[in-house]
């Protein structure tokens, strides 16, 4: 059975779907469309609502059937929240998904970084791709509640605070949140992110000035995130005409599709588009916004909202981006902002040092004795994430055939025994070594007293931005 992390995804048999969470939790399911809003009350699945077509909740456990969900629908998000509301989940056992095919056998877990102060959870989503469905691990956080989930799906939040679905207006947010060399985190994963308070939706028509695409700054949006970035003691970011470029052609794909989405509809994805400007990073964040007038809206917009704030403070940017396309049809005014730094060997190698330091400190705590770098492995480790990303595939299994101890042979490693642990979206080695400590699998790779030596992949780009690998070696 698979154990996903933050960004994993894996494709879905067709059939009835099992998905429950033990513990004190509440599961509830958000179905949308392409423009990821509920469409109506039909769109929730709660404990006063479980049973809408092609999903249902009993006792706890959500059964979804994709072929029978309502006419358009592309997307399930799962949402978890504790069974006593108001209590932070921090203080709550972690977390676990687990998901059955139809017959009861299990398809994979997923247990997300240990929430703190939130108290709503994106836990998963499965979504449409081509003729088939796909799960995502998402683990993104909301410390506002209800707020944040109505600010993202459209959902009215009625004074006794249970959720109630209705077409939603004003600003709307996906992805504004890093993402890693991205919860947000986004999460990434997975493109939504923290979503701000409500500004009024452009006229029909209005235009804004395109953020500039050379460093003389003509709309003063650099000058504002600046000074911002200076209040909080994070050093300046320059423009870059490569992110702005990228910017550019996320933000027009946005409205020509009319919705918000990290993922354009041929599939290629903001992080790609960075790289096919020609930047290469090391970390990169996005903000991807609708609803507001000009750049000094867009900066305000970030300032008032927690997770859009930590990325344009994020003191290891050093390069931004920003640009706007208008829907056609509607007038609306789609923005993506970008936020990057560029990967450099030093940074690529510091990087790597940093993920086998932290590795090293959780077997310390276990009694076990530190592992040393394979430069084999290294390069085997690294090989395969550069692959995962040109390839466009998340899986040990590379679309060859190979597997982890194929491509330690192939670089030239003679170790007896080889494991591997990858992990996709997170950024800083911090994250995504916390998020290998909180699957059980992959903790256990880490842990494992038999082996000596290990190796550090990382690459940027693809579909949830950046991918990770550790190769194990005894």
């Amino acid at each position: 059975m698979n154990e996903l992390v933050p960004g994993g995804n894996l494709p879905l048999p067709g059939g009835v779907l099992t998905l429950r969470v033990p513990g004190p939790f509440d599961v509830s399911a958000l179905i949308t469309d392409e423009s990821g809003k509920v469409g109506g009350d039909g769109d929730f699945v709660f404990y006063n609502q479980p049973t809408v077509p092609g999903a249902r909740l009993r006792d706890g456990t959500l059964a979804i059937d994709p072929a029978r969900l309502r006419t358009g629908a592309a997307r399930v998000t799962v949402v978890i929240s504790p069974a006593e509301p108001g209590t932070p989940l921090g203080r709550l056992p972690a977390p676990t998904l687990h998901v059955t095919s139809t017959g009861g056998r299990p398809l994979t877990r997923f247990t997300p970084p240990r929430p703190q102060r939130e108290t709503v959870l994106l836990l998963a989503e499965l979504y449409r791709r081509g003729t088939g469905w796909k799960l995502r691990a998402l683990g993104q956080g909301y410390a506002d509640g209800l707020a944040g989930i109505a600010r993202d799906f459209g959902v009215d939040i009625a004074e006794d605070a249970t959720p109630a679905p209705a077409r939603g207006a004003g600003a709307r947010a996906g992805g504004a949140g890093a993402r890693a060399g991205g919860a947000g985190a986004g999460a990434g994963g997975a493109g939504a992110g923290g979503a701000g308070s409500a500004t009024p939706r452009p006229t029909r028509g209005a235009s804004p000035t395109t953020a500039s695409t050379n460093r003389t700054d003509p709309t003063g949006f650099l000058a504002l995130a600046n000074s911002a970035r200076a209040g909080a003691g994070s050093p300046p970011v320059s423009l870059d005409h490569r992110l702005t470029s990228a910017a550019q052609a996320h933000a027009s794909a946005m409205a020509a599709a009319g919705h918000l989405s990290v993922e354009s509809r041929d599939g290629t994805s903001v992080y790609q588009r960075v790289i096919h400007a020609g930047y290469a990073y090391l970390t990169v964040g996005e903000h991807l916004v609708s609803g507001l007038h000009t750049p000094a809206e867009f900066v305000d917009y970030c300032l008032r909202t927690e997770r859009a704030r930590r990325t344009l403070l994020e003191r290891v940017f050093t390069h931004a981006g920003l640009a706007h396309g208008v829907d056609p049809r509607s007038g609306d005014i789609y923005w993506t902002g970008l936020w990057a730094r560029p990967l450099t060997t030093g940074n690529l190698a510091q990087t790597a040092d940093r993920v086998v330091e932290l590795t090293n400190a959780e077997r310390a705590g276990a009694g076990l004795r530190a592992l040393a770098v394979d430069p084999l492995l290294a390069a085997a480790a690294q090989a395969h994430s550069t692959d995962m990303v040109a390839r466009a595939f998340y899986s040990h299994t590379s679309p060859d055939g190979s597997q982890p101890w194929d491509r330690a042979a192939a670089a030239g490693a003679r170790r007896r025994t080889i494991g591997e642990n990858i992990a996709c979206g997170q950024r800083t080695p911090a994250e995504v070594v916390e998020g290998w400590m909180n699957s059980p699998g992959h903790r256990a790779n880490i842990l494992k007293p038999d082996f000596t030596h290990i190796g550090i992949g990382f690459a940027g780009g693809g579909q949830m931005g950046t991918y990770w690998t550790q190769l194990f070696g005894a």
